[in-house]
């Protein structure tokens, strides 16, 4: 019987298929997921399940759906889609959701992303840990089926073109100067989504010359992993952009839920650049409005979100956290440095496609290079996330506290240090992987880098 807590994380599934999870673990676990909704009374009598490219996501999610019917609610099959899709389907009919991807993790893993209606986070704390418990319970009770035959329908959709249409009216494009746009899918969703959103021949009049680079989907990740964050994969959208003369390179993850921008010389901009450029433009709608930013953003963020007249909340890094911080601020907007991306006008959820659009209508809307834009939104210098695979987290965490009496110290996620001097650092541990994640920035690279070394050299000690 598989052992479920090696599977369930902090605010998602993610295992490897099929020694850790299988068929029959995705249906004892859309049963657990219906046990719950019925047993908190939540609206609606269907559920929505869609899923990314990788091999094992039909029947994995067919599995799930069998689950879930057996328990009392239809399915509505949304087929292939981003993560974003599958919240937008959750929020635009009011239903909870299932979308069945493992983001950016290698072709082997697969999970589950499950949210309530109106894209409201499931987490270890709001729901997860119980679902987790109810399905191992199924599972240690027997039986290929653990709850019983389907008895309500599943019904098939396409939402494409909807989720198109909504995001379109959120961010016009319409009246932009011509762009062209390098777009990496990484053989991930986001090569599914992007035509339709940005270059659909009925946008003939989008002024986006669209320049595709993987998107095929296939879950096998033949060009490299659908990872961004990871610079080696960044590599070729940086060289395509220079080599076509673009303004802008735009590369997505493998379910599309974030995105990662390249200027026109190839190099990266920061994702705590992009949530300080989409918060100006939504603080500018929206007057007075609360932002949230992650733990590790840069100090950058609350300082322009207050220049905006925002008010800057922190909130723990992982989407569940953000989101129910998002809804109990009522905030406008929310950005991470992972690159993903909250909208109020999204249901609160995360939407890396809606990001680009933003990014897209910012640097459209005036003359400037992208370079030249997104340098008035940094203004520290950031070691980027630099992972270590170690075997006691605690005791490297405890020596590296211990190594800085003077510094105040923050515990709300991992162990954060600030230095008078402006610097600080960022020491946690993976919610998902063995790791232990480092960022450090700092006023110059001289001392970010000096810091970067001696953190790194406790730590891999």
């Amino acid at each position: 019987m598989s052992d479920l807590s090696q599977i369930v994380k902090a605010y998602d599934v993610r295992g490897t298929v099929p020694d850790q999870w299988d068929e029959r673990v995705a249906e004892a676990l859309g049963a657990a997921f219906t046990q719950l909704l019925n047993a908190s009374d939540e609206p609606g009598d269907a559920v929505v399940v869609g899923y990314d490219m990788r091999a094992s996501s039909p029947g994995l999610a067919a599995a799930f759906a069998a689950g879930v019917r057996a328990e009392g609610r239809s399915v509505i099959e949304i087929g292939l889609a981003s993560t974003d899709l599958l919240y937008f389907a959750s929020g635009s009919l009011d239903l909870p959701g299932a979308m069945f991807t493992a983001s950016h993790n290698p072709a082997q893993y697969n999970g589950i992303k499950m949210c309530r209606s109106g894209a409201r986070p499931i987490g270890q704390d709001s729901g997860l840990g119980e679902i987790r418990e109810r399905a191992q319970a199924l599972l240690a009770s027997g039986g290929s089926r653990p709850a019983g035959e389907p008895t309500q329908p599943a019904e098939r959709r396409d939402l494409l073109p909807d989720y198109a249409a909504y995001l379109r009216k959120l961010v016009d494009l319409s009246g932009i100067r011509p762009l062209k746009v390098v777009v990496d899918a990484g053989n991930g969703m986001g090569g599914f989504t992007v035509p339709t959103v940005l270059g659909d021949a009925a946008l003939a009049a989008l002024p986006l010359e669209i320049v595709p680079l993987y998107f095929e989907l296939d879950g096998t990740f033949p060009n490299h992993e659908a990872n961004p964050l990871d610079p080696a994969n960044l590599v070729d959208l940086q060289r395509a952009v220079v080599e076509h003369g673009a303004e802008i390179g735009l590369a997505f993850d493998g379910d599309a839920d974030r995105c990662f921008v390249v200027d026109e010389r190839g190099e990266p901009v920061s994702p705590s650049a992009i949530t300080a450029l989409v918060a100006a433009r939504e603080l500018a709608k929206h007057p007075g409005s609360t932002v949230i930013h992650g733990l590790i953003t840069s100090s950058a963020v609350p300082e322009i979100i207050r220049e905006h007249g925002g008010k800057p909340v922190v909130a723990r890094v992982g989407h569940s956290f953000i989101k129910a911080e998002m809804a109990r601020t009522n905030a406008v907007f929310g950005g991470e440095h992972s690159a993903h991306y909250y909208f109020r006008d999204f249901w609160f959820a995360d939407t890396g496609m809606l990001a680009a659009m933003h990014t897209l209508a910012a640097l459209g809307e005036q003359s400037l290079p992208l370079s030249v834009l997104a340098s008035e939104y940094e203004r520290y210098v950031a070691s980027g996330e630099i992972n270590s695979t170690v075997a006691d987290q605690a005791a490297a965490v405890a020596e590296v506290r211990a190594a800085y009496p003077d510094a105040a110290v923050d515990e709300m996620d991992g162990l954060t240090l600030r230095f008078l001097d402006g610097a600080w650092f960022n020491l946690r541990a993976s919610n998902t992987e063995p790791l232990l994640r480092l960022n450090v920035e700092a006023p110059t690279r001289e001392r970010m880098v000096s810091l970067r070394d001696e953190v790194l050299g406790r730590v891999r000690r």
